[in-house]
């Protein structure tokens, strides 16, 4: 394991955000769908169901996003600014059963300003370890999700979106063609 566990869930975390404002239907169209969205990533604090939270959380993305498009200074100054932004004061906490693992900043913070800053940190681990190229985007055609590869020997290519399955029946596919010709 490369990244220590709450590492780890923030970059899946911020991957699966970015990914909320693909190419098509926006993924998170509601405040139910942000609820979704807390719960399914284990994000814990402050949360406040409203309209306001969830065009904070939107207009996060973005800026994310360029993360996965960046060279290593331009995504440095990208988690600086959050980071000074938001005034993270990094802390070892404890809650919820987990082990000790760093906030850096309050829990009653506005979710979207802890999702920036456990992104901006997870980020920080990233380019710490020289591990930048375990963010990609997925290699399916016409598909621009982002993913964090976090497998042993940096071979995942597609995105949680089923592109994985697509290109193999693909594959498949014109692997029987060309066996009929």
């Amino acid at each position: 394991m490369p990244f220590a566990h709450d590492t780890e869930s923030s970059l899946i975390a911020t991957a699966a955000l970015v990914n909320t404002a693909g190419q098509g239907d926006e993924g998170l169209p509601d405040v139910a769908a942000l609820n979704d969205f807390f719960t399914v990533h284990s994000y814990s604090g402050r949360h406040e169901h409203t309209e306001a939270e969830l065009r904070a959380v939107r207009a996060l993305r973005p800026r994310l996003r360029r993360i996965w498009h960046a060279d290593v200074d331009e995504i440095v100054s990208i988690v600086n600014g959050l980071l000074r932004e938001h005034r993270a004061l990094p802390q070892l906490i404890t809650h919820d059963d987990e082990p000790y693992h760093l906030h850096a900043v309050p829990r009653d913070a506005p979710l979207a300003t802890r999702m920036a800053v456990e992104a901006a940190m997870a980020i920080a681990d990233v380019v710490r370890g020289g591990e930048l190229r375990r963010l990609r985007t997925c290699e399916y055609p016409d598909c621009d999700n982002v993913l964090v590869d976090l497998s042993k020997n940096r071979s995942r290519r597609f995105c949680e979106a089923g592109c994985g399955n697509r290109a193999a029946v693909n594959a498949y596919r014109a692997r029987k063609a060309a066996a009929r010709s």
